[in-house]
């Protein structure tokens, strides 16, 4: 057989073949791809070749759902965006069990730490913010990070209604918590066994109860 034969013989390597799937399904999966692309390789490694590649599709089922990569990473800032925030407020518990503010705060963190554990990849982007992180999305996290500040401070504001005990600024209160939320946070993305949620849990309601003693 001549080496021309056996070359024309060759099977020519194919392209991922995508099956069809309704549009908002693709994009979701390709939001998902890129995602994984970043927090694996870093913003500057994201490209439609790296998206399809990940998502094992052809650049071609890219620009099917997208028109171009600035406007596929914009969704999936909003989608990232609005998923986090919602996820994050749902950790709060109902506004009745403010009036026992150790127990409320102990909740509030089990259900992060479940929150960390189901949605890693988000919240790393967010906790453990790169360096080369556009301004956009750094603009964006700062922005729901003051918000969501702003929902603790009026909650500490209505615990602190009426009760008696050292005088404390729910501004300045809610700075610090959410600061050490965040710390711990990123301890339980990095090194996840350092601390053992049942335990931190038993510490915050130490902490609390300390400061505002159980109603009678």
């Amino acid at each position: 057989m001549s080496a021309s034969a056996s070359s024309e013989d060759r099977p020519r390597k194919r392209r991922p073949y995508a099956p069809r799937v309704p549009i908002a399904e693709r994009r979701e999966q390709l939001l998902d791809a890129a995602l994984a692309v970043i927090v694996s390789d870093g913003y500057e490694r994201v490209s439609i070749d790296a998206i399809a590649k990940k998502a094992e599709v052809a650049r071609s089922v890219v620009y099917g759902a997208f028109e171009n990569l600035d406007a596929l990473l914009t969704a999936l800032l909003d989608r990232q965006q609005a998923r986090a925030f919602g996820r994050l407020l749902e950790t709060i518990p109902s506004a009745q069990d403010l009036r026992e503010p150790a127990a409320f705060a102990s909740e509030a963190v089990r259900r992060m730490s479940a929150m960390l554990r189901e949605d890693p990849d988000t919240w790393r982007l967010i906790l453990l913010t790169p360096g080369n992180m556009p301004t956009v999305v750094r603009d964006r996290i700062e922005a729901d990070r003051e918000r969501f500040r702003r929902r603790v401070e009026e909650w500490l504001s209505l615990v602190l209604t009426d009760r008696s005990g050292p005088a404390l600024d729910p501004q300045v209160l809610a700075h610090a918590l959410v600061a050490c939320a965040e710390h711990f946070g990123r301890i339980a993305l990095t090194d996840p066994g350092r601390f053992d949620p049942p335990h931190l849990i038993g510490q915050v309601q130490v902490i609390l109860g300390a400061i505002w003693p159980p109603t009678r």
